[in-house]
């Protein structure tokens, strides 16, 4: 898995991702994979997701096809948003939703951090949207990368934050690697 943080702070979002791949055992190192890049824009937004790898891939897919890009700058805009892209993944890039758990829902089986001029969001694989006032992580470092950025929250700029979160789970989660991306924008 991979770790991605978000932060707001000061009228500026910070969102970054760290660089690590994993196939089984096998880690694939950013020097080896030129498509590394775990973050990609959506109109005014940035998108950063853990999951299978070939979720980066299906979701920028998805974006590309759009004739419009969507606002994904409040939580119900959003939610209709994966709600529509949950249905594409299933019948245009065949999603297997089945888990072994109970849900009342099917699972989009991944999770993703947005960083818009609206906020940040997360949009967990039952496609719950939730809105942070502060910070939040995904990924197998996630608590970390949280412990880290509650930390230095008080003290440090957007940017800064986000890099602590994500060099405490690179330091300690093994699914978690260097170097990090990371990208800000103005809070609107």
């Amino acid at each position: 898995m991979s770790t991605v943080v978000a932060v707001k702070k000061d009228g500026v979002i910070a969102i970054g991702a760290d660089s690590l791949s994993k196939f089984g055992r096998t880690k694939q190192h950013s020097e080896y994979i030129k498509n590394y890049s775990k973050i990609f824009q959506v109109g005014k937004a940035y998108i950063a997701c853990v999951g299978d790898a070939v979720i980066s891939h299906a979701l920028r897919s998805y974006f590309g096809k759009r004739k419009e890009m969507p606002s994904l700058d409040h939580a119900d805009q959003i939610f209709e948003v994966v709600c529509d892209l949950h249905k594409s993944l299933k019948e245009d890039y065949f999603l297997n939703p089945t888990d072994q758990n109970d849900d009342d829902f099917e699972s989009s089986r991944y999770e993703c951090l947005i960083a818009s001029p609206g906020g940040i969001f997360g949009v967990y694989a039952l496609r719950s949207v939730d809105e942070f006032t502060k910070f939040y992580s995904f990924g197998s470092g996630n608590e970390f990368a949280l412990g880290a950025m509650k930390t230095i929250f008080p003290a440090a700029a957007a940017e800064d934050i986000a890099r602590a979160g994500l060099e405490a789970a690179a330091e300690f989660d093994d699914s978690t690697g260097w170097p990090f991306e990371i990208y800000t924008l103005s809070l609107s």
